[in-house]
């Protein structure tokens, strides 16, 4: 492979969350940058300080040849769940069309099914003239990928920041913060209602609440 050629990587941020879009980024960079972002600190998104994240955040998407972002809002989630689509399925279109638009040949993917292999004949199938690597923990593995999920979850981030400012503190968004749930349960008991940036459809909510599909 030409040092000169570009890859791809794709990962996502917020997949076990309650509060905030899921996101899921691609980008595509050239071989002959791999190995000077590796030392320059790009790895698994979840080992970096979030200062840390948004300063590689800065340089990757200025040497990228490429950098999509997807959101997919909970009220997206919410839908496909209720027509029996579940996470995995919408995760997989919406990274091939992540890898259809990053103009690359060869694509590393963090494999969100159990089946590696699974996922990246589902992924083939979609996008038949990639050449997909599709493992688990791929942002550990490939710098490439790396930097996908970088961006991925400083975009996570932000959005979860902005909740923060206008509606107080909402926690990470996940069910394992207390102040996440303890802010699901004020706004439930004030309101009767969830808010528009919950997963509704969420058994862990519904279990919380007692709130009913």
């Amino acid at each position: 492979m030409s040092t000169d050629e570009s890859v791809g990587g794709i990962d996502e941020a917020g997949r076990g969350a309650l509060l905030g879009p899921l996101v899921i980024a691609g980008v595509a960079l050239k071989n002959s940058l791999l190995e000077e972002l590796k030392r320059m600190g790009v790895r698994d998104s979840k080992q970096l300080s979030p200062f840390r994240r948004e300063k590689l955040y800065s340089v990757i998407t200025r040497v990228a040849d490429k950098v999509e972002v997807v959101e997919v809002s909970p009220q997206e989630i919410d839908s496909r769940y209720r027509h029996g689509l579940n996470l995995n399925q919408l995760e997989l279109i919406k990274m091939a069309q992540i890898s259809l638009r990053l103009g690359v040949n060869t694509v590393y993917v963090d494999a969100v099914d159990v089946d590696e292999e699974r996922f990246r004949e589902e992924l083939f199938k979609r996008a038949p003239n990639i050449v997909f690597v599709s493992e688990h923990e791929a942002d550990s593995k490939y710098t490439v990928t790396a930097a996908a999920s970088i961006v991925a979850k400083v975009t996570r981030d932000r959005r979860i920041a902005e909740l923060n400012k206008f509606y107080g503190d909402v926690g990470s968004g996940y069910p394992s913060d207390p102040r996440t749930m303890r802010f699901i349960r004020e706004y439930y008991v004030k309101t009767g209602s969830l808010p528009e940036f919950a997963r509704t459809t969420w058994k862990s909510i519904r279990r919380t609440l007692g709130v009913r599909e």
